[in-house]
Order: C-alpha cells, then sequence, then structure tokens
C-alpha cells in the first residue's frame, strides 16, 4: 500500500454539539480513531489484549492488532448455505467467548422491512483463522433476533437483550453438540425484566463487573452500567454527537479504556466524526480539571508511522508545571521545567487526539487535534 504524506491540523473545537450537563463525568474523549467504514456493527478484544475482532458493514469480520493494524478479514462472515437456510444476512456487536468469537445473528431488510425471519442465533469463528465453525439457535418464544452479545467476566453466561429485558446463555451451551440445524434452540438461563436502558442497545462490554451498554434515541447517546445481579443501572456517559452508536469494547490502547464504535450513518446532520466509521477512546476521569494543555505542534511523514507532538502544560495561572504526566494516542512522558513534553506515537490509523495532562489530583485535556492523510499527488 503506498504510503502517504500527512496533513496534520489543529481543531479549533468537535464537530457538533458538546455533551449535555446531564453527562456525570465519569469518563474523558482523549480521541477518535478514523477507521474503515467496514467495521461498522462492533467489536470485542480477546483477553490477552492482543488482538481486536470488528463486524460489519453487514457480514464481515476483521481483526486488528490493538493500535487497529489490520491483520485479517473475511468479507462474508456467514456460509452461503447458513443464509439460504435461516435467512441470516447481520452481524450485530461481537463477544471473545471460551467457544471462539461469538457472533450475534439476525435477519435485516435494509429496505425497511426489519427483522425478516423472526429468529435469532449465536454464531461462533475460529479467532486464529476466523472461519465459521457453527452457530446456536435462541429460542425464539424468548428472543426474536440477536443484535449483540456479551461474555460475562467468569465467562459463565453470554448477555443480549430482547425487548426490555436482559437475557443471558449459557457459554457451555454454546458448544459444537448444540450446532443448528441438527439441534433444537436454546434457553435463556437468566432474565432481568425492564433491564434495558430507555437509549436501548447497540452494544456492550463488562468492565469493573458491570455490563456497559451503548445506545442512541433522538440524538443523544448514553452509555449505562448494570449490575447483572440486580438489574438496577446508573448513567456512564452521555454524549450528542452526529453519527449511529454501534459497539462497545475495553482494552487499554490508543489513550483510552473504553471505546465506543460510531457508524457514518445519521440522516439529516453532518457527521462529527466521518466520513468514515471513528472508533471513540474514552478514559476514566483522572482527578479535578485544574490544568490547561496545548499541543503546540504535530508532526508526521506516513502513516502508519510515528508523530512527534509536542505538549505545554500550564496551571490556570499560566506558570509552566514541571512533572506533570502527558498522554497523547497512548504515549506518554513527563513535562520538563519548562512545562513541555515531546510524545512520539504509534498510529496505524489517522484520527482526532488530544492531550492529556495529570499531576497529583488534576487534570487537563487540550482541543482535539486531527491527523489526517493528505491526497496523493
Amino acid at each position: 500500500m503506498k504510503r502517504a504524506l500527512l496533513a496534520v491540523v489543529v481543531c479549533l473545537c468537535l464537530t457538533g454539539p458538546a455533551a449535555e450537563a446531564r453527562d456525570p463525568g465519569r469518563w474523558v474523549l482523549t480521541g477518535a480513531s478514523s477507521i474503515p467504514t467496514t467495521y461498522w456493527q462492533g467489536l470485542t478484544s480477546d483477553p490477552a489484549e492482543r488482538q481486536v475482532f470488528f463486524t460489519g458493514v453487514f457480514e464481515g469480520l476483521w481483526r486488528t492488532t490493538p493500535r487497529l493494524g489490520q491483520t485479517a478479514g473475511v468479507g462474508a462472515a456467514i456460509p452461503a448455505d447458513v443464509k439460504a437456510l435461516e435467512g441470516y444476512n447481520h452481524i450485530g456487536d461481537p463477544t471473545w467467548n471460551r467457544a471462539g468469537v461469538v457472533l450475534p445473528l439476525e435477519c435485516y431488510d435494509p429496505g425497511g422491512g426489519g427483522n425478516t425471519c423472526g429468529t435469532g442465533s449465536l454464531g461462533v469463528a475460529d479467532p486464529a483463522t476466523l472461519a465459521w465453525r457453527y452457530y446456536v439457535k435462541l429460542d425464539p418464544l424468548e428472543i426474536p433476533k440477536a443484535m449483540w452479545a456479551e461474555t460475562s467476566p467468569d465467562g459463565k453466561l453470554v448477555w443480549t437483550s430482547s425487548g426490555d429485558d436482559l437475557l443471558a446463555y449459557r457459554s457451555s451451551d454454546l458448544v459444537a453438540s448444540n450446532a443448528a440445524p441438527a439441534a433444537g434452540p436454546i434457553r435463556a438461563a437468566r432474565r432481568l425484566s425492564g433491564a434495558v436502558p430507555p437509549t436501548g442497545v447497540t452494544g456492550a462490554v463488562f468492565r469493573s463487573g458491570r455490563l456497559l451498554l451503548a445506545g442512541e434515541r433522538n440524538g443523544t447517546y448514553r452509555v449505562w452500567a448494570v449490575d447483572t445481579a440486580s438489574g438496577k443501572r446508573r448513567l456512564e456517559l452521555e454524549m450528542n454527537v452526529c453519527g449511529e452508536s454501534e459497539g462497545l469494547d475495553a482494552i487499554p490502547t490508543l489513550g483510552g479504556q473504553l471505546h465506543w464504535l460510531i457508524a457514518p450513518s445519521d440522516p439529516g446532520c453532518t457527521l462529527t466524526f466521518g466520513p468514515t466509521s471513528a472508533l471513540l477512546h474514552f478514559t476514566p476521569r483522572p482527578g479535578r480539571e485544574r490544568l490547561r494543555v496545548k499541543v503546540i505542534s504535530v508532526k508526521a511523514a506516513t502513516l502508519p508511522g510515528r508523530i512527534k507532538a509536542k505538549i505545554r502544560v500550564t496551571t490556570r495561572g499560566g506558570a509552566p508545571l514541571a512533572g506533570a504526566h502527558v498522554s497523547f494516542a497512548g504515549a506518554s512522558v513527563r513535562t520538563n521545567r519548562r512545562g513541555t513534553a515531546t510524545v512520539w506515537p504509534p498510529l496505524e490509523l489517522p484520527g482526532r487526539f488530544k492531550a492529556l495532562a495529570r499531576k497529583g489530583g488534576s487534570y487537563g485535556l487540550s482541543r482535539l487535534v486531527e491527523v489526517s492523510i493528505a491526497p496523493s499527488g
């Protein structure tokens, strides 16, 4: 692939409305990677945090490094005979499981017909080859389609949703001996009635023992944390953006701990992070916002490649702050006595990133800085 020169532009502001005041302030946005549009529906990572798996646009399965360098891909992961028999043509937000990469399956008519077959299944793919292994049907009396899946921290359950309820299936049931069409559908082991948040669910991930659920309604994008023991939930973060809420994952990479996939579709508004899909990176709020952070310059030659970013950190009064911990796109260093630092993060894909500075119980964030590929020639 021919390398192109990079044009680096400092953004003066976010494209789109700022986060609403209802946001509880548990997380801060540290960046947004521009990822291929084929990474549309969702993502998951392996327990070793060495591989990330994306799904989309409808039935593709893709594997990348944690820094989003693609290592493998299958444009049509659902076998033709399964499509012909069941009608499945759509893979939702996936999950890692001891069985393999679990792919939630449904029938979807993009022309407005909705769910066309009335059944859902969980497919299983080989994480090493991305080859299809088998699929297990879910009882249609409990769930008409499978749009997302997430394995519990102990590996025993796989959660999804049906209507307003959260359902969990035993991982021990996702075995080849229960594979359809020879075997009948499996039933849920647990149901949390009314536990689905008001913004619905487009993707999920477990973090710190809680099930985080992403969704959107009327332009408001929210992530909720659900206690799967009780069904109680709390709001984790809220944003107003133009795009389509999709999957979630939790892995330390690119300056974030939590990552939210936003697909490039939302008629009637200008995409906040378009024109491709975007992976938003969040980190837990590290204290009180008392520092001022500015990206002085960003230099780069190619992608993939290393970015050189020079950053200045000061107090609110403008005094240089030495010894502050500064991170940018996953690379970190401490400021010198003049309050400046230079970081060299490796990037696979373009994106927009913020410099995050921390010292003691104080932190500060720069504006977003865009790193984009210039047109060749």
